[in-house]
This record gives C-alpha cells, structure tokens and sequence, in this order.
C-alpha cells in the first residue's frame, strides 16, 4: 500500500514508519528536509506541504500522528493554541482531501489522547464513557477526534487511538525519569493516587499495525495496556527494576510552580483500558507494568 504519515518523525512515527516501510510505499509529511532522511532513512518519501495537492486518489492508508508535545512549556493561552492548532489545522486538511477525493483512502488512522477523559477518580474506563471531565485536555483531543471522524463514508473507515504514557527509551517522558531514579532520588508526583494509563511502545507500534490490517476497524479505540496503576506503583516499580531506593516524594506545589496548569498532567489520572482493542483480538506483548520496563532496561524480571 501507499501510507502518507504525518508526524512521521516523531518518537513513535519513527518506529512505525520503520516497520510499514518495509512492506509498504511510505509517504512522510516532514519539513525537516535532510533531517528527516537522516532520522528514517531513504527509503521513504518526503512531502513538505499538503498545500499542493488537490486530492489523495493515489493514497491507500492516512496515519494521522502530528502534534506539539502536550507536556513541553507552561500552558498559557498562546501554548495551548499551539497545541490546538498543531492537531486541528492539519487534520482538517487531510479531512478535506480525503473529501475531495474521486478514490479517497480506505482508512484514516488518526492519533488522539487518554487525555480525551480528562481526570477522573479510580473507577475503570473503557471506549464507552459518555461522563469526561471538561477540560482543556478533552476539549483538544474532542475536536481532534471529530475533526477525523468526519472523514468517515462508505470509501473510507476512520480509527482513532487514544494513547496513554508511551513507555520507551527513544523518547516520551521515561528517558526523562531514569536520571533522577538511577541515583536514588526518584519518587511518585504529589499523593502518588493518580492513576498511570501506559503502554509500551512496541505493543503501541503493533496496535496501529492491528489497525491498519483490520478492514473491520473503526471508531474509538483506547492505546494503553491493560493493566494500569498508580503513580506511586509506577515509581515504585521503576525504582525497583532499576535496584534504587524509592525514598523521595516530588510535592505537588512544586510541580505547579514549574509548570503551571500543565502539572494536572501529573498530578490527575485516569485507570483507562484498551477493552475494544482487546475485544477484537489484539493481544499485548507486555501487558504488565514490570515486564514492560525490564524489557526496556534490559533486565530480567525481578522475583516477587
């Protein structure tokens, strides 16, 4: 098939692009010219510009994965257009020509948040909440999502992935953590209540290869594993699999004085499970928080 990507170059584009393209014709968004070919080889095709084209007759799939990073800089009103914008604007553009297609894509794949939830206490969610929280995170992620389902007709099928903390070591938040963990100073963000919704990044890569491959598809789907915790299990357990102690607490006011409003990334949760994924068959490799960062590190599970 022939894939146009956006958001190819980013940390999880960067992983699936290096899988489709060896079966498929990848087409990569980027205005990182060089740089792109650098980062996914050239055996990819760059576009700079959706601007030229007048439709996508030639395109067989649309994997939708462009954004600014949520959790970089204090969300002031300007940040938060940025980030609105950086999702928006794009996939309205790709929506129209899809539109405008005679031969439209058989399949939209576009990104979307856990965010989508906004914070809510332990109770477990799954694709059918109709009770979010309405907040800057589920205002961003809602018009995201309508925004690609409009493309939804008979031609062509719309999936969307909520996606959870994505856990790897070529980017997200974990290569942040590790440093303060590996000299023992790591610890959970304010009370430790708030729940984590994770996944790893290679059963993310295979959820959206799930995706691509499924015709029968669509809709909403939630990309975490099936097996969420709290915050403070979550730093527990890193803690343990990289054999430090877990002695400090980051409060909760410092995290606020840093980064403003963006600290209820943080500092809120949500217990959300990936029941339609599952439901249709995907089965995760690491479905478990400690197998999950053991492979990651690189260190055989530790006993109980």
């Amino acid at each position: 098939m022939k894939i146009l990507i956006t958001g190819g170059t980013g940390f999880i584009g960067r992983k699936l692009v290096a899988h489709l393209k060896v079966q498929h014709q990848v087409v990569v968004l980027s205005r990182q010219g060089s740089h792109a070919y650098q980062l996914l080889g050239h055996d990819v095709q760059l576009i700079d510009s959706l601007d030229r084209l007048d439709h996508l007759n030639d395109i067989d799939v649309v994997i939708n994965l462009a954004g600014e990073p949520i959790a970089q800089g204090r969300w002031n009103p300007v940040r938060k257009q940025q980030l609105c914008d950086s999702r928006w604007l794009l996939t309205e553009q790709l929506v129209d020509l899809i539109k405008l297609s005679t031969t439209p894509p058989k399949a939209l794949l576009s990104a979307s948040a856990i965010g989508w939830y906004g914070r809510q206490d332990d109770k477990p969610l799954d694709e059918g909440c109709d009770h979010p929280s309405l907040e800057f995170t589920h205002q961003l992620c809602n018009r995201w999502e309508s925004l690609a389902l409009a493309a939804s007709s008979e031609q062509t099928r719309v999936c969307i992935l909520r996606i959870g903390l994505v856990l790897g070591l070529d980017g997200g938040a974990l290569p942040k953590m590790l440093p303060p963990y590996r000299v023992g100073l790591g610890g959970p963000m304010g009370e430790g209540q708030q729940v984590v919704s994770w996944i790893h990044i290679q059963d993310l890569v295979r959820a959206w290869l799930f995706l691509l491959e499924h015709d029968d598809c669509q809709g909403i789907y939630n990309g975490t594993a099936p097996t969420p915790v709290s915050n403070r299990e979550f730093s527990q357990q890193l803690a343990k699999s990289l054999k430090r102690p877990h002695l400090m607490r980051i409060p909760a006011w410092s995290l606020q004085l840093m980064m403003g409003e963006a600290a209820d990334l943080l500092l809120t949760g949500q217990r959300v499970l990936p029941k339609r994924l599952q439901d249709a068959g995907f089965h995760f490799s690491f479905p478990a928080l400690p197998q999950a960062l053991c492979n990651l590190l690189e260190r055989p599970p530790s006993s109980p």
